[in-house]
This record gives structure tokens, C-alpha cells and sequence, in this order.
């Protein structure tokens, strides 16, 4: 696999309108082998303490000398999303649908350490709804691995050639847990966390701009629902393993009800783990609705064989 080493972190406002600019290409069929076999790393990269600070703000957070999960996810997304916008990705990046992650955050990472972020797409594959990929993702400090994600995105509508879609696969019904807190997002949260990582995904930030992609509100960012469960689940002074599958997005304003569970109780759907001891798990949902928007777990390191990044 080819490395391309870019000279500074990407812009994400950037990309985005790179990917609006081509976005007239219409991608209706994918090739399985189609995915250019490259990587793209960033090195020297110094986390700014303003954004961080402003991040564990915007969540109620306390000030910890200690980066949180998704603030990482953040700082490497950009490399991530610079292989979506290339000119040979194969899947169209604007209207992506983001459905899972799985993290092993190995160990704290200070603020004030050096990193280095790399990234590469991986495993084309079929959905029921069009074609998935998976981005992998990893921050290291000189040659130590500290933490790696595996994202899946769905591009819908989008065959890949030579595979039939499955059926869909049947759920049981969603009944809710106790809540355990009531989360209230106004019609700014998009874009005030936009402000802080950066990622200014036009389906987050304004009606205008949400309804320009095909959506009736902006909704809310995924890993803003992540960061907010993580607030609540996630241990601080060790490493652990985090996933969360996203279901009904939680369109601006709105409100989510939210709890921690056991891991068992807090699937979406197939591919969460068993429940560990010393496990939790977390769930979102709409409660005038009664439907789920997300759900996830966290799993002390030592028991995370089940809940790994899936990097190797």
C-alpha cells in the first residue's frame, strides 16, 4: 500500500467543498477491487488546548489533562476524509451515511504529546441499502499505537457489481430502558461542534444547508451523540474499548433520551457485543417515537477482544 504523508492536517471545510464541487459525478455501481490502495498520514501533530478546552465546554465536561476518545477521532478524521474526497475513491463522500464505530483507546494520551495520524479505507462489501466501507484510523506516539477506530459508512442507493443486497435483517422491537438523562440540542448544536473539531458537514449545520442534501432539518453529528454518551460511560486513567451504531438520526432541535444499561441491553441491532463484567452500556432513543437513535459500550481494555477496532 502506497503512504501518502501530507504536509499539514486537511481542512475539513476544504474537502467538503471539494466533494461539492464533483458531486455532479452520479455513482450508481462500484467495482469490488475498486478502492485505491493508498494510506494517508500526518505527522507532528500538536493537539491545540483552546479547542480541547472549548470541546470539554461544550460537553459539561470536566478540564482533564487527558484527551477524550472522540476529541482523538476528531483530531485524525481529517486524514481519514481526505481519501473520501480523492478524485478515485469510489464512493461519493457528500451524502455518506455514517453507521457504527469501534474504538480501542489503548491508553491516556496527554494533551501536550506529539502524534502521528494515519488512515486508509478498507473492505468494499454489500449492504442492503447499497455499498459499505470501513475507514480505519490510528493515532500513534512515536511508534506506539495509543488509539485506532474503525468507522462504517453506507452509500445508499450505490450497487457494488457482483453482489446481491440481502434481505433485511429483522429487529425486535425496541422497548426503552429506564431514563437516566434527558438530553435537550437546540438548533446550534451542529454547528457549535462544527466549530470545535471541524467538521462542517453541511447536513449539520443549517435547515438551508441540510435541505440542499435531501434532508427536511440538519441532524445532529453522530460523534457529538458518541461524545455526549462517552461523557457519561467512558472510565478516565485507563485504556478501553468503545462501539456505538447509529440507527434514526436526531434531527435540530430535538431532544434524546438517554441511559446506561448493561451491554446486553443496549443493541440497535446485530453486532454488539455480549455483556462483560465491568462493561456498560448506553442507549439514545426518541421517546414521543419510541425508537432508537443509538447505541453503544464501553469494556475495560482487558476484556476487549470482543469489541476491538477489527484494524489488523
Amino acid at each position: 500500500m502506497q503512504t501518502v504523508v501530507l504536509d499539514k492536517v486537511p481542512a475539513l471545510g476544504a474537502l467538503y467543498a471539494q466533494a461539492a464541487l464533483g458531486a455532479t459525478r452520479r455513482v450508481r455501481r462500484v467495482a469490488p477491487g475498486s478502492l485505491p490502495d493508498v494510506s494517508a498520514e500526518a505527522r507532528e501533530v500538536r493537539i491545540s488546548e483552546e479547542s480541547l478546552i472549548q470541546y470539554q465546554r461544550l460537553l459539561g465536561d470536566a478540564v482533564r489533562e487527558e484527551v477524550p476518545s472522540v476529541f482523538l477521532h476528531g483530531t485524525v478524521f481529517p486524514v481519514a476524509l481526505w481519501l473520501l474526497a480523492r478524485k478515485d475513491f469510489p464512493l461519493p463522500l457528500l451524502g455518506m451515511v455514517h453507521l457504527s464505530n469501534h474504538v480501542r483507546h489503548l491508553r491516556p494520551v496527554r494533551p501536550s504529546e506529539t502524534l502521528t495520524l494515519r488512515a486508509h479505507a478498507r473492505d468494499l462489501r454489500v449492504h442492503r441499502a447499497g455499498t459499505q466501507v470501513d475507514l480505519i484510523s490510528q493515532v500513534l506516539v512515536g511508534e506506539e499505537l495509543v488509539w485506532e477506530g474503525r468507522s462504517v459508512y453506507l452509500a445508499k442507493g450505490v450497487s457494488l457489481e457482483g453482489s446481491s443486497r440481502p434481505e433485511a435483517e429483522p429487529h425486535p422491537d425496541f422497548v426503552p430502558p429506564a431514563t437516566t438523562g434527558r438530553w435537550r440540542l437546540d438548533a446550534t448544536t451542529g454547528r457549535r461542534f462544527a466549530e470545535v473539531l471541524g467538521d462542517f458537514n453541511p447536513i449539520h449545520l443549517s435547515l438551508v444547508s441540510a435541505k440542499l442534501l435531501g434532508l427536511k432539518r440538519p441532524i445532529a453529528h453522530g460523534m457529538y451523540l458518541a461524545a455526549r454518551a462517552l461523557k457519561s460511560a467512558a472510565p478516565h486513567g485507563v485504556g478501553y474499548a468503545w462501539e456505538i451504531e447509529f440507527a434514526v438520526p436526531v434531527q435540530l432541535p430535538g431532544s434524546v433520551e438517554f441511559a446506561l444499561t448493561s451491554a446486553t441491553q443496549s443493541s440497535v441491532g446485530p453486532g454488539t457485543s455480549d455483556e462483560e463484567p465491568g462493561s456498560v452500556g448506553f442507549v439514545g432513543w426518541d421517546a414521543r417515537k419510541v425508537r432508537p437513535h443509538f447505541a453503544g459500550s464501553v469494556v475495560p481494555l482487558a476484556l476487549a477482544a470482543t469489541v476491538g477496532a477489527g484494524t489488523d
